[in-house]
């Protein structure tokens, strides 16, 4: 179970200037948010918040890696991940969220969660199709992968045994003139 007051920065009591925070964070802090897509993980995270008298400037930086599958092979590999992520917190009458760098909270407020900024820069380190470094390097030996490079089309074979319509060439003819 995630302790959420790990995760609640209280700004009232900070000076104005530069404050860092730290992070170590897992598969734990992920299951608090139903995300079940890492075997693993092991997530460094900064957080540098400067205070000014008007507003708060939260700078995020995540590093480490996530144990995931390849979408094409199904053999886990772990991903080094690396974001970043701004937000500016300006005081207002009600929570307001601007834009994806700019969210208004009421005056009055002591205190801000920024587990929810974590968990979105590291699911936004995330590539869409991970695919193991393996199969691009083509070192992995996978028994998915013969099977997928046996069933596949090869192109080139496909170009040589098509023969090629003779009025094609014709018109190539027509170009060249």
């Amino acid at each position: 179970m995630l302790n959420l007051e790990d995760y609640a920065i209280h700004f009232v009591g900070l000076k104005e200037g530069e404050h860092q925070f730290e992070y170590k964070i897992n598969n734990a802090f992920f299951d608090e948010f139903d995300y079940q897509e890492f075997l693993k993980s092991d997530i460094q995270v900064e957080v540098n918040l400067i205070k000014k008298s008007t507003h708060l400037e939260f700078d995020f930086h995540i590093k480490g890696q996530v144990e995931v599958e390849c979408d094409l092979t199904l053999e886990s590999f772990n991903l080094p991940i690396e974001n970043s992520l701004s937000l500016v917190v300006k005081f207002g009458d009600e929570f307001k969220e601007v834009d994806d760098e700019l969210l208004y909270i009421p005056h009055g407020q002591y205190e801000f969660q920024i587990e929810q900024f974590i968990y979105e820069c590291v699911i936004l380190a995330i590539p869409q199709k991970k695919i193991h470094p393996g199969v691009e390097d083509g070192t992995l030996d996978s028994e998915i992968l013969e099977k997928l490079n046996q069933h596949s089309i090869d192109k080139e074979d496909n170009l040589k045994n098509k023969e090629i319509d003779p009025r094609w060439d014709k018109l190539k003819k027509l170009l060249k003139d």
